[in-house]
């Protein structure tokens, strides 16, 4: 990619611009699109850097999580900004325009403010009203505003690519997700991904295992937040015992002692295909970029072994929440194998989409609130150069002022008396000005005069 088109992202004096959203979700892409596309948290902010040095694009932030990938952008011309966005992602993703582009949605203005502000309040989501979403948006937040340096992990971030439009978005996302949580209850008893799979695990161990979940042998493999969510809801359903598989022993044995009313026997990752073979269902849930577990290497194990009638006698169901995926959807040609992704959970979730239906009506009559007051402050940003005109034009004629009686009637003022002047002066330029200033930063709108009205008025259209 040519290098005469990037840039460092632009500074806050700049042209502000007003946001888009380009990307994909569950509703518009399948996992084997968005795991293309997908961009660990750890490297989010370097892929804004990225996307912010091209000259179309003056602020970046980007939001990965399995069920989605999006890059907010703040930019003056809508499409240029789109244009540059797709070739980073094609370079990216390895996809070209025809893989991509019919699974990609372009928001602009204000519907790509009501889209986060949806996101944000879990509108949006597979399972609406989960809470991890907003999770999300404020890690998303976090990210974007940082100034770099030590990261939580370990070793130096890449600065944060919002300024001052996309910095104020996403903080209003955030604010409005917890207003909507907390004024309709929309997440009260609301599943997340993880229930979601244990509800699924529910009817594909009766209908692929033959038998109820509670008498399954059960391996989770990963420790992070998804699994612990895992765990709890696993033992609502009556499982009290289970194997944990991670790559570090310290993180699996603390999310273990969580747990005290579930035998949980914690692994490492070397005992995976021992514990797999004595295993009637697994999910998987891991950082992994690529499957771990693949169509060869399960048809290589017990599970490609007919027995001597031609019959694949043990079966195992696999539950993959990960996005990238952990297991090869291939997986389902291998005996009694039966794969499942994400994407198959929209068979559980159909009922809870039902039973919330009237709080979404209500989460967006608020959310239309908070849409406008956003409008509403990005049209006063407008003002902002003939604030700044005003203002230079108030002080230039002050400074002209004073200077002149300086040379005549007050010339024999001493330096303190000099510097009196001054400060008094200029003390009643601010008070002359607080009420034009005021008014011009408000958020009003309709029947606000126009920028050139207010040039005309002060006389700034020399």
């Amino acid at each position: 990619m040519a290098l005469s088109r990037r840039r460092a992202c632009a500074p806050a004096g700049s042209q502000l611009g007003s946001p888009l959203v380009l990307g994909l979700s569950h509703k518009t892409a399948t996992v084997e699109v968005r795991e293309k596309l997908s961009i660990p948290e750890s490297m989010w902010n370097e892929a804004s850097a990225a996307l912010c040095e091209y000259d179309s694009i003056n602020e970046a932030s980007v939001i990965s999580t399995c069920n989605r990938f999006e890059v907010y952008l703040v930019a003056e011309d809508h499409y240029a900004a789109a244009r540059d966005a797709m070739a980073y992602l094609k370079e990216h993703s390895g996809l070209d325009d025809k893989a991509l582009r019919p699974n990609l949605f372009m928001l602009l203005g204000s519907d790509a403010v009501w889209h986060l502000l949806h996101v944000a309040s879990g509108l949006d989501s597979l399972v609406i009203g989960e809470g991890q979403i907003l999770s999300q948006v404020k890690a998303c937040y976090s990210h974007a505003i940082s100034p770099g340096g030590q990261g939580e992990e370990g070793g130096d971030e890449i600065p944060g690519s919002a300024q001052k439009v996309l910095g104020r978005l996403l903080n209003t996302a955030v604010m409005s997700g917890k207003f909507v949580r907390s004024e309709t209850g929309i997440a009260q008893g609301a599943v997340s991904i993880s229930s979601a799979a244990v509800e699924l695990a529910v009817l594909k161990s009766l209908a692929d295992l033959d038998r109820p979940l509670s008498e399954a042998r059960v391996t989770i493999i990963g420790a992070g937040k998804m699994s612990r969510l895992l765990i709890t809801h696993l033992a609502s359903h009556g499982v009290t015992k289970l194997t944990l598989l991670n790559r570090s022993r310290p993180r699996a044995d603390e999310m273990a002692a969580e747990y005290p009313d579930v035998d949980i026997r914690v692994g490492l990752m070397d005992e995976l295909w021992e514990t797999m073979e004595q295993s009637d269902m697994a999910f998987t849930s891991t950082s992994a970029t690529g499957c771990i577990l693949t169509k060869p290497l399960l048809a290589e194990r017990v599970w490609g072994e007919p027995d001597a009638a031609g019959k694949h006698p043990q079966p195992l169901v696999l539950i993959d929440i990960s996005v990238p995926r952990n297991v090869e959807s291939q997986c389902n040609e291998v005996g009694n194998v039966k794969a499942y992704n994400v994407d198959d959970l929209k068979e559980v979730v159909a009922k809870n989409q039902a039973r919330r239906k009237h709080k979404v009506i209500q989460a967006e009559m608020l959310l239309r609130i908070e849409l406008q007051k956003f409008e509403a402050w990005q049209e006063s940003l407008k003002y902002v150069p003939t604030i700044s005109r005003l203002q230079a034009k108030m002080e230039k004629v002050r400074a002209a002022e004073t200077a002149k009686t300086m040379k005549k009637g007050l010339k024999g003022l001493s330096d303190k008396e000099r510097q009196a002047v001054e400060t008094v002066t200029k003390g009643i330029i601010n008070k002359l000005l607080h009420s034009p200033m005021a008014y011009l930063r408000s958020d009003s709108k309709g029947d606000k005069a126009t920028v050139s009205q207010i040039e005309e008025i002060f006389g700034l259209l020399d």
